[in-house]
């Protein structure tokens, strides 16, 4: 068997490769979920946090470079996870500045973490939503309501099993919260409609007893 050694030490050459690479790729996913939790977290507070969405985007960047050769690890699920959350931080502050959301391409990954990051993004629409009305801003609340129910529209097309998307679990989500918040903008409509009544009367009562 002349031949057995050497088979052996290329197969044993390549997975040594392929371990290496899972080892890097799995630090390089751990760090893109810590900085997109970072961004969108700086998101919510107001910060625009430049240097930690560069470094975000690098990582990305990196470890779509990594598994490029790798495609067994690309869809492993801690790899789908990272860039599940990353597309989530790109279609947020890109509904933020432009009203719009980047495609796939535009982040350079696939089609599955993109359509399930979009999901996710409803979530993070529906607490700048909440943000707005508590601070009684009922036009911009309502803009982030309609861009919650947009996306959500688009993603119920979506009836695949979880094999291919597992989106469905994340469609019942999203439903169960633009229903929630549909009910806490119509209150809080109502009741700024309401003060503005009273409002408008006791400046006519005031009216009437200065006259």
């Amino acid at each position: 068997m002349k031949n057995l050694q050497k088979v052996v030490a290329m197969i044993e050459s390549e997975l040594d490769e392929k371990d290496e690479v899972r080892e890097v790729a799995l630090k390089s996913t751990r760090a893109v979920v810590r900085l997109s939790g970072s961004v969108l977290r700086a998101l919510h507070r107001g910060e625009k946090r430049e240097q930690d969405l560069e470094e975000l985007r690098d990582e990305a960047s990196r470890l779509t470079n990594l598994l490029v050769d790798h495609p067994e690890l690309a869809s492993a699920g801690y790899v789908q996870t990272a860039f599940q959350e990353y597309a989530e931080v790109g279609i947020v502050l890109s509904l933020l500045q432009k009203n719009d959301i980047p495609s796939p391409e535009d982040l350079r990954i696939s089609s599955v973490p993109f359509l399930l990051g979009l999901a996710d993004a409803i979530g993070e629409l529906r607490r700048f939503c909440l943000e707005e009305l508590k601070a009684g801003r009922m036009t911009k609340a309502n803009h982030y309501l309609e861009q919650m129910e947009d996306i959500y529209s688009a993603i119920a097309r979506f009836d695949l099993p979880d094999a291919i998307a597992p989106v469905r679990h994340k469609q019942d989500v999203a439903r169960s919260l633009i229903e929630k918040t549909q009910g806490e903008v119509a209150v809080a409509t109502t009741a700024q409609n309401l003060q503005k009544k009273l409002e408008q009367a006791l400046r006519k009562s005031r009216l009437k007893g200065a006259s």
